[in-house]
């Protein structure tokens, strides 16, 4: 019989967001394939775990991957971790998990942590659709190539980016896809998390004047602030829509008046007109 694949989440900062059903597989399993086993490492001394690892990452995927199938094939259970959250997310493992599939080899998704997930619940942006596209090209023309490849996506985008690209992302981002509501999510879990909010073009002349560290989600609004349409837009229906993005009316009614330009005052004034016209 073969033996089982299973991918493995582990924590994004904080060691003790991890499953007592990781913990057990990764002590139980023949061999762990890791991103950076000296990363990976730190994870296993602190509960204890003495599992043999190999390195399993971008640079070696193909090659590595034959090899862990001809062990999975043998009858060895293999656990494969990123350096941290859920393999195969912008990280090594579809390979893997591919092969395993076409060898008829069990593959077990063990889930926990993942930066995605973990940016998108405390942002405030709207959950009920989002589209993850990863990182972001690094030069600037196919990065805004991309954007605008994005621009009617009709959910909340999510990227990874690297510290050093932020800024020039965030202006990017605003020129193409217009003025929209984003956040930062940086260093999640960990002691220097930060969670920041605002415009495209207010956070695009934040990190200007301050390069970030660490990790970090961007996290941008689906609705375009101050857009214009063939037929005017009413309070309403806009109250509507936030409503059922998971605003409560009031936030709701803020957030209609700001995209419209109007007063709070004024805004509830034409909503209460237009929902009751007599």
């Amino acid at each position: 019989m073969p033996g089982t694949l299973y991918l493995v989440a582990t924590p994004i900062g904080n060691l003790a967001d991890i499953t007592h059903r990781a913990l057990q597989i990764l002590r139980d399993v023949d061999l762990i394939a890791c991103e950076d086993t000296r990363h990976t490492h730190k994870l296993l001394q602190h509960y204890g775990i003495t599992t043999r690892t190999i390195s399993y990452h971008e640079h070696n995927e193909q090659q590595r991957a034959t090899q862990l199938i001809d062990s999975l094939r043998q009858g060895s259970d293999v656990a494969v971790v990123s350096d941290a959250g859920t393999p195969s997310i912008s990280d090594p493992g579809f390979r893997l998990v591919r092969a395993a599939i076409e060898n008829e080899i069990p593959v077990v998704p063990v889930p926990g942590p993942s930066a995605l997930i973990t940016a998108l619940i405390a942002a405030g942006l709207p959950t009920d659709e989002f589209f993850f596209a990863g990182f972001l090209p690094p030069r600037s023309n196919a990065r805004r190539a991309r954007l605008s490849e994005l621009q009617s996506v009709p959910g909340t985008l999510i990227f990874y980016e690297a510290p050093h690209r932020l800024a020039a992302t965030l202006k990017d981002a605003h020129e193409i896809l217009g003025e929209r509501e984003a956040v930062v999510a940086r260093e999640l879990t960990k002691v220097h998390e930060e969670i920041r909010r605002g415009l495209l073009s207010e956070l695009s002349g934040h990190y200007e004047n301050e390069e970030p560290r660490g990790e970090i989600v961007l996290l941008i609004d689906r609705t375009v602030i101050g857009a214009t349409t063939s037929q005017p837009v009413s309070v309403a229906t806009l109250v509507d829509q936030f409503e059922q993005d998971g605003l409560d009316h009031r936030a709701a009614l803020k957030k209609a008046a700001r995209e419209l330009g109007l007063s709070r005052a004024e805004a509830y004034r034409k909503l209460i007109a237009e929902r009751n016209p007599s």
